[in-house]
């Protein structure tokens, strides 16, 4: 039996760590002792880009400004939102800036402009509603997204939670800048009067708002608009208030379902449309069953003019994206209509004929074969078409998002005469993607990356789009990717299909599925690592791990593999030792080693401290140098530089939460350098970043700067054939390559 090599010796003693709750959850604030003194870690100035990938996740809504010609803007559930360079034909991301702990901030549930001030720009944030997790808030900002203020709310929002397709919800008063209207997602209506420094709650009755609407015309300049309409999921219907929100009643004459947006047109009139789901809460994208279209005409009479009837059961539907353009032009889209997908209707007489645009749409995905793939099984337009806008200055023009992106066109109306609708995916620096795990390799692609829900693809050349590299199926969550290092043409990902994983021996050109499914059943797949040579792989679930050395065809359980809980746990291949393999028990305060190809784990490093379940950790192996392990414990960085050498702590980390590593410095003793997320020692204090080291952690480089910060990041990668090189994944933005700024 190995020895193991104890590690309490060398460790400084536990400091408090900051929580991190992951999925669901988010990072606390808190302030952390230093560990020791450390050489400052100076600057370094980079250059971050998006690796081109193709949007890849779901756009919620757009904004157009009513009378700023060109001004627009979207939102995303994950992903922060977008203002669109008309010039460049390309999205600008505005809230790169977010920390780790404001990361669930990136979850936009609503945003809003001021008619009056074209500049102004107000966006309300949060992810989830888990009790546990980051609060909302209110973001403005003077300066069309390029800089903003945090108004914390102090209750929760739901950008990623059902119903997120719907509002908009937050809504600036035309006639008086100063007042904002906020509807939450299980809390209530909301009132501002300050610009949404502070909110104060508003006398509406039912908890989780899908909408609300200002009248222009109930107000007049110094006076607030005094009529304002607000749909309801827990109590669905459309409610309205003529006293400035002190009361509210329900609106009669339309149905009990959950409004899921609504238009002014120019002649007065009120166009909601409707949907009513499984869920009491919340029906965008959650399973509609059933929807409607209403409207309202300047003389305040109510008629229904749906498009299309839902059926029953699994041939119900709703209707959610709505928009009411120049000359009252009016689109309405389905949510959920499984059967014969989605589709977008047209009127332009107020609702009376509809044209169906699915059966008119030429859909344009050149420079995108992923796309192209993935549609081949989508019907009709796509799916969670929850946002469709006209252009307030142009009727032919328009846009509606999917779950994977935006289409545009300039020729809307062509439907209406017979003629095609061409729609061009318009999502150039637009990436959306939940990229779960990255890798680079020193041979073949340069970068391979798991993604969800759309798989994901290996890059010869990350600055150019992925090309033919995507893998398949398309429509399919991979959540781990992992080479052989001494072998890298042999790759192997983990995917919730019914295979559970592919693998390729020729660079990823070709897959195959694994013959034998690791572990039975569907749901979420774990985390697989490759052996240095690629004669076994290990695959962890919760609670347990198999290895196979027949690439997939058998597999057999891993004897000594720590539970590791609600989570998984998961296995590192030795870089340099074929057939090695490591994990790290973060309850039992331990690194198990096999010898054998996964076949049985012992003991390696003990008296480790033991993390928590949010706290954040990472093993990591060094390319080159067998049994050198990199270990980061959330509030300290430990570093055992091989076999029978005790860890020890890098003095200058105080937080080391994702680590890479990647070539070295030309000259450089140490071979690789070392990437760091997380925080180091500056003058006294601490400094929250991303680092690089190129003499093994004595001295480090900040790589970013506060206007690139990203939010939460899932995966880091250093590029093994460039130095300076490092791919990061942030939750909802794709994958960002920085290197080295260009000397001026």
């Amino acid at each position: 039996m190995t020895r193991p090599d104890t590690a309490a010796a060398a460790i400084a003693p536990l400091l408090p760590r900051r929580r991190l709750l992951l999925g669901a959850a988010c990072a606390a604030s808190g302030a952390m002792a230093g560990a020791g003194a450390a050489p400052a870690p100076s600057a370094a100035p980079y250059q971050w880009q998006s690796v081109p990938f193709g949007a890849g996740g779901f756009v919620t809504g757009f904004l157009f400004h009513p009378r700023q010609r060109g001004l627009l803007y979207l939102r995303t559930d994950i992903g922060g939102a977008y203002r669109f360079d008309d010039a460049a034909q390309a999205w600008v991301p505005l809230l790169d800036h977010l920390s780790k702990a404001d990361a669930d901030l990136m979850g936009v549930l609503s945003l809003a402009i001021d008619v009056n001030e074209p500049d102004r720009l107000y966006a309300a944030c949060g992810l989830y509603l888990d009790e546990r997790v980051r609060r909302g808030a209110l973001l403005s900002s003077s300066n069309r997204g390029a800089s903003w203020q945090v108004h914390e709310l102090g209750f929760h929002l739901g950008g990623n939670s059902p119903g997120r397709g719907s509002g908009e919800r937050l809504q600036v008063d035309p006639h008086d800048g100063r007042v904002l209207w906020l509807g939450s997602s299980r809390d209530g209506l909301f009132k501002s009067t300050d610009r949404g420094a502070s909110f104060r709650p508003a006398g509406f009755a039912p908890r989780h708002v899908s909408c609300v609407l200002l009248d222009p015309a109930s107000g007049a300049p110094g006076n607030a608009c005094g009529t304002l309409y607000v749909g309801s999921h827990d109590q669905p219907g459309l409610y309205v208030s003529h006293d400035f929100g002190q009361s509210f009643e329900r609106v009669a004459a339309t149905p009990r379902q959950a409004p899921q947006q609504a238009a002014f047109g120019p002649d007065g009139t009120l166009v909601v449309s409707f949907a009513l789901g499984e869920s009491a809460v919340a029906c965008n994208p959650s399973h509609a069953r059933t929807g409607s279209v209403w409207k309202r005409d300047a003389h305040g009479r109510w008629s229904d003019i749906t498009p299309e009837r839902p059926g029953t059961g699994r041939q119900g539907f709703g209707y959610a994206g709505l928009d009411v353009g120049p000359q009252g032009r009016l689109v309405v889209s389905t949510i959920e209509r499984h059967g014969a997908g989605d589709e977008i209707f047209l009127s332009d007489d107020g609702g009376a004929h509809w044209t169906a645009l699915g059966p008119h749409s030429r859909h344009d995905a050149a420079g995108y074969p992923w796309l192209q793939d993935y549609m081949r099984t989508e019907r009709n337009l796509g799916h969670w078409t929850s946002a469709v806008r006209i252009d307030p200055f142009d009727r032919e023009r328009a846009l509606y998002g999917t779950g994977y992106g935006v289409w545009l066109t300039r020729r809307l109306g062509a439907a209406a005469h017979g003629g095609p609708v061409p729609w061009v995916f318009t999502v150039a620096n637009l990436e959306e993607t939940a990229t779960l795990e990255i890798r680079s390799p020193a041979a073949g692609a340069r970068l391979l990356a798991a993604v969800g829900d759309v798989a994901g693809g290996a890059w010869a050349d990350p600055a150019r789009p992925l090309g033919q590299g995507f893998f398949t199926p398309t429509k399919e969550t991979n959540r781990a990717i992992d080479f052989a290092e001494l072998a890298p043409a042999i790759i192997a990902r983990t995917g919730d299909g019914p295979a559970r994983g592919h693998w390729s021996d020729d660079g990823g050109q070709r897959w195959q599925p694994f013959a034998t499914p690791p572990i039975a059943g569907r749901g979420h797949t774990g985390r697989i690592a490759v052996s240095a040579r690629g004669t076994a792989f290990v695959f962890a679930q919760r609670g347990a791990a198999v290895c196979t050395h027949d690439r997939g065809a058998t597999w057999m359980a891993c004897r000594g593999w720590p539970d590791g809980g609600h989570d998984v746990l998961p296995p590192v291949a030795d870089r340099a030792a074929d057939g090695v393999f490591y994990v790290h028990d973060r309850d039992g305060g331990r690194v198990l080693i096999s010898h054998d190809g996964g076949r049985r784990f012992e003991p390696l490093l003990t008296d480790l401290p033991r993390l928590r379940r949010d706290d954040d950790g990472q093993l990591m192996s060094t390319p080159g140098i067998e049994g050198a392990l990199w270990l980061a414990l959330d509030d300290r960085l430990l570093h055992r530089p091989g076999p029978g050498q005790a860890p020890r702590t890098i003095a200058a980390v105080e937080q080391a939460w994702m680590l890479a590593l990647g070539r070295g410095a030309a000259g450089a003793a140490y071979p690789h350098s070392l990437y760091l997320w997380g925080r180091v020692h500056q003058d006294g204090g601490a400094v929250e970043g991303l680092f690089r080291s190129d003499d093994g952690g004595e001295r480090f480089v900040r790589i970013n700067d506060d206007r690139h910060r990203y939010g939460r990041l899932l995966s880091m990668a250093g590029d093994a054939r460039e130095h300076g090189v490092l791919y990061i994944a942030p939750h909802g933005r794709g994958v960002l390559a920085g290197r080295p700024a260009a000397p001026r």
